[in-house]
């Protein structure tokens, strides 16, 4: 890069709000952060599982290196399967492609490719769409069927989640405050819903969700 070249910046300020009105803040719309997450399907050789298990403990530290990462979950095939599940989060589309257009990225693909039986399947997905990628040969889930299933494991997180929080208060202190205590309730739902709840619920009603 020379001195010329400017610096690529993803910073997204306006410092003009600074002087902003009440009234003109007010009337802007509430920012709506992009949230990116690409679905990584590896159909695993058999001979290759603790070759590949090596290899995912190298690339998860390695994606977690680079901008705007979120996170990685990985969905271990169930008995007499071989196909592993990778999802991955970045909070823009210019983060991901920055990981997924990489030297070291290519590079671990490189390694990798011999243990698979198939090229890799990648999709890029947003906002709730990742709980609901079908499996090879499967129909999208319909859009009412998403609906309805985020409803019901949405519905009693958010009548518990606040009263857990509420009682957790009683011994810190600092969730007394509105703002903190909507923040880790906020937090605990999304978690729950991201790595516990729907992988495993979306599993098990498979066969009604994709039909």
């Amino acid at each position: 890069m020379t001195a010329d070249t400017p610096t690529p910046t993803t910073d997204d300020r306006e410092p003009s709000l600074r002087n902003a009105t009440l009234s003109d803040v007010t009337a802007r719309r509430l920012p709506r952060p992009e949230s990116i997450t690409a679905v990584i399907r590896h159909h695993v050789r058999p001979d290759a599982a603790a070759a590949y298990e090596q290899w995912l403990q190298r690339i998860v530290p390695i994606a977690e290196r680079f901008p705007g990462h979120r996170g990685v979950h990985v969905i271990h095939p169930p008995a007499g399967s071989t196909l592993y599940t990778v999802t991955i989060r970045f909070d823009s589309l210019l983060h991901a492609d920055d990981w997924f257009q990489s030297a070291a990225r290519h590079a671990l693909l490189d390694e990798v490719l011999p243990m698979l039986d198939s090229d890799e399947e990648v999709k890029t997905v947003t906002g709730l769409e990742f709980w609901f990628h079908p499996g090879p040969g499967q129909k999208p889930a319909r859009r009412y069927k998403q609906f309805l299933l985020t409803l019901c494991v949405i519905f009693p997180l958010t009548l518990f989640v606040p009263r857990g929080v509420q009682w957790l208060a009683g011994w810190v202190p600092a969730l007394h405050d509105t703002y903190l205590s909507h923040f880790a309730t906020s937090a605990i739902v999304v978690a729950l819903m991201t790595y516990v709840l729907m992988p495993r619920i979306t599993r098990h009603v498979a066969g009604w969700l994709y039909r």
